[in-house]
């Protein structure tokens, strides 16, 4: 059994995804081999299953062209020493049961040798045969650029509509 799973007694154990939800009912069945029925619930299990140090769910739920990259001595040396603080959700874009593809973007913080660690990836997955899978991530997202309204010279007619010049009327 893996050293922070839930022993079979301890079934009702809040889930280490932070869902609220117990192992039982949530990431359990997941990490198990059961389909996850949303990007979101895959991404979860994923999470869980760094938490728990199931290595083997990591690479299962990768792509097929992702598979090739996976190195299993990697992903254990980096969650060695890692103790879970929590995911935070940000986002997601599609990834419903009915969806084909998804996004969820997320924050997992973790704590190593006492500082405190923040992962931020936007995910990426697909329904491949009926199954969830990770297809690419982006670490440390940056959100879309702002808007703002055309670049008004200070010579311009003012936009209020007063017939003054820019920089002598809204300008000023």
């Amino acid at each position: 059994m893996r050293p922070d799973a839930p022993a079979a007694d301890d079934s009702a154990r809040p889930c280490p995804c932070g869902s609220g939800a117990a192992f039982d009912g949530c990431c359990g069945p997941i990490l198990a081999g059961a389909p996850a029925a949303t990007a979101l619930a895959l991404m979860r299990s994923r999470y869980t299953a760094f938490t728990t140090q199931d290595y083997d769910h990591l690479g299962v739920t990768l792509a097929p062209e992702k598979q090739g990259e996976f190195n299993r001595a990697e992903v254990e040396a980096s969650a060695k020493d890692a103790r879970p603080l929590g995911l935070d959700l940000r986002a997601t874009d599609g990834g419903g049961e009915t969806d084909q593809t998804g996004m969820v973007e997320y924050v997992a913080r973790f704590k190593v040798a006492g500082r405190e660690h923040h992962h931020h990836e936007r995910s990426f997955f697909r329904r491949e045969a009926g199954r969830w899978v990770y297809v690419d991530g982006e670490m440390n997202p940056k959100p879309p650029p702002r808007q703002t309204g055309p670049k008004i010279g200070r010579n311009d007619p003012c936009p209020c509509g007063s017939g003054r010049k820019y920089k002598k009327c809204c300008g000023a």
